[in-house]
């Protein structure tokens, strides 16, 4: 059974920074695309970021590039998102995700995964 397990999350003023990390156990996860997603309170699903199993590829959401940074670890099996210069709208539960894939398509970031973690609450307020 695919397990993802997020931690991180906190409270962090306007302009400070978190790191997120992302877990997984039950998969062959050198061969998994992992992303990340949040939702705010009342707003609709946002995919932010991923990265590919195949090359290290990244991607990333307008709204968090030159931000936030994923990267990850294959033999501790987990995927991290540091995020830097954070501003109140990013306050939302993120998600790591994986079993399928993201990218850019005409210039946007997409991604489409199926598995998902428990989420992580990330606040920034002052």
């Amino acid at each position: 059974q695919v397990q993802l397990v997020e931690s991180g999350g906190g409270l962090v003023q306007p302009g400070g920074s978190l790191r997120l990390s992302c877990t997984a156990s039950g998969l062959a996860f050198n061969y998994y695309t992992i992303g990340w997603f949040r939702q705010a309170p009342g707003k609709e699903r946002e995919g932010v970021s991923c990265i590919s199993h195949s090359d290290g590829s990244t991607y990333y959401a307008d709204s968090v590039k030159g931000r936030f940074t994923i990267s990850r670890d294959n033999g501790k099996k987990t995927v991290y998102l540091q995020m830097n210069s954070l501003k109140p709208e990013d306050t939302a539960v993120y998600y790591c995700a994986t079993d399928g894939g993201c990218g850019y398509y005409s210039g946007s970031f997409y991604s489409y995964l199926e598995v998902w973690g428990q989420g992580t609450l990330v606040t920034v307020s002052s």
